[in-house]
């Protein structure tokens, strides 16, 4: 992997594993530290202080680290593991796909696998084909039913967001149908599933962020980066308030992040890489454990 980005001139950086902000998505619990009388967080993921040295010149980046996430154990999870992460300067999400099908590619063969061909599939088509909906037209009651027949609970089918419906939907039924002896990259979700990527100009209903999947797992999540810290802000706000809706902690916006978009991020489009899955994908592994030499358990 290293290998791979030295030849195209992508610098390797190294930024904090403890921090001082956790993350506002609801779909990620942060792992929390002490340092004498302050709260700190184990990251996520090292996205927030990468862009801080994009927008301070670093040009293209890459990171090979571990990152934690909370309540995440399963075959797919173990709450410590690796990602990569890195940020290509003047790409599209398109042309950004192209390379991580690259990369995935230079992992198969270093395996001994085959490398394989790439797909692209549209969220909303693939959700037409799978559940016969309109993600973003189906009323919120359609969406629940879908939910319940996949095994959601009555409480949860009615305490979820419409976008909570959609994950639930998207990780039990759609995603372990994608990318069967081809790597799947899925693109234009919704936008109120944007999270930190900019919206379609084309179509201001969707953003232009993607997840590629290869044997029904996700392997990795990208986006053509928002560079607007004004509307940045108003997402962590959202976040904080379907936060409260669930019951779950606030999480104050990273600041430092909000002012290096302000100062100015370049145009670049950036992706999330889970490593050990990965790993899973290329060797035919069942179950993460097989390919990290330490589970949580044996830590």
């Amino acid at each position: 992997m290293r290998d791979f980005f030295a030849v195209r001139g992508v610098l390797e950086v190294d930024t904090p594993s403890l921090v001082r902000r956790g993350v506002t998505d609801v779909n990620l619990a942060t792992v929390t530290a002490r340092l004498d009388d302050q709260e700190l967080f184990l990251h996520t993921s090292p996205e927030y202080a990468m862009k801080r040295l994009l927008a301070a010149g670093s040009g293209d980046i890459y990171q090979l680290c571990h990152v934690f996430r909370a309540e995440e154990r399963s075959a797919l999870h173990n709450p410590e593991f690796t990602m990569l992460e890195w940020y290509r300067l003047g790409y599209s999400m398109d042309d950004l796909i192209e390379e991580v099908a690259a990369l995935l590619d230079t992992a198969m063969q270093a395996c001994g696998a085959s490398p394989r061909p790439l797909r692209r599939l549209r969220y909303r088509d693939a959700f037409l084909q799978c559940f016969g909906v309109d993600p973003l037209e189906a009323p919120r009651e359609r969406l629940a039913e879908l939910a319940l027949e996949a095994g959601l609970t009555g409480d949860a089918a009615v305490s979820l967001t419409r976008d909570g419906l959609l994950d639930f939907l998207v990780g039990l039924r759609l995603g372990p149908t994608l990318g069967q002896d081809c790597w799947i990259a899925l693109t234009h979700y919704p936008a109120s599933q944007a999270a930190l990527a900019q919206l379609d100009p084309e179509d201001p209903a969707l953003a232009l962020r993607f997840e590629m999947y290869a044997d029904g797992v996700e392997l990795a999540n990208g986006f053509q980066e928002l560079a607007n810290a004004e509307e940045q802000a108003t997402r962590f706000a959202a976040d904080n308030r379907e936060r409260a809706m669930r019951g779950l902690p606030q999480r104050a916006a990273d600041e430092h992040l909000l002012a290096a978009l302000a100062e100015g991020l370049p145009a670049c489009a950036g992706v999330a890489l889970g490593v050990d899955r990965m790993l899973m994908i290329a060797t035919g592994a069942r179950s993460i454990d097989e390919v990290i030499p330490f589970t949580i358990e044996q830590a």
